[in-house]
């Protein structure tokens, strides 16, 4: 009897869990071989790869702007950023406008990010959310948001406000103007 009572709580307390996770919707997109997962809240849209116009004298990961009804948005190739190397523009490639630094101290700033593909938006609950490892990934960890679990596979979920933090941008950019 006291063992069926303490699995009826155990099935209460996962019931609960279950009904206390949250959903939340990721966009998904390859960069070469790996997937990775963005929060959809930052996502403002996405569009095929337009002529880029390129910008002298600036690092390899800024790959040119674009004209973005009336507004210039600087695109930021994130292979290249990642060091993984300089995205091929294929197909599939395309232009992932987002906005940065909402909420924080300076003004949200939109860019656009070159990937090789987008995949789908996918919700990933908050119990197959795992903290971001500090080694094992191709990336820098601050990057990593977290680790999600879809399906059989782990997903990097990235900090785009770590990625794209306008300091950091401008500061490598000063740098690359140094030189």
């Amino acid at each position: 009897m006291q063992a069926l009572a303490s699995a009826q709580a155990r099935s209460r307390i996962g019931a609960n869990d279950a009904e206390t996770a949250v959903a939340r919707q990721y966009l998904t997109f390859a960069l070469g071989p790996e997937n990775y997962a963005a929060p959809i809240e930052a996502i403002r849209e996405i569009i095929e790869v337009p002529g880029l116009t390129a910008v002298p004298m600036m690092p390899a990961f800024l790959r040119g702007v674009i004209n973005l009804r009336g507004a210039v948005v600087p695109v930021i190739d994130l292979a290249s950023r990642f060091e993984f190397g300089e995205t091929q523009i294929a197909r599939r490639t395309c232009v992932v406008v987002i906005e940065v630094g909402r909420g924080q101290s300076e003004a949200a700033q939109i860019l656009g990010v070159l990937v090789d593909a987008v995949h789908e938006v996918i919700e990933i609950r908050s119990d197959s959310v795992e903290p971001a490892p500090a080694l094992g990934t191709r990336i820098h960890p601050d990057f990593i948001s977290a680790m999600a679990k879809v399906g059989r596979r782990l997903m990097v979920v990235l900090n785009l406000d770590r990625v794209l933090a306008q300091d950091e941008l401008v500061r490598l950019i000063s740098a690359q103007g140094a030189r």
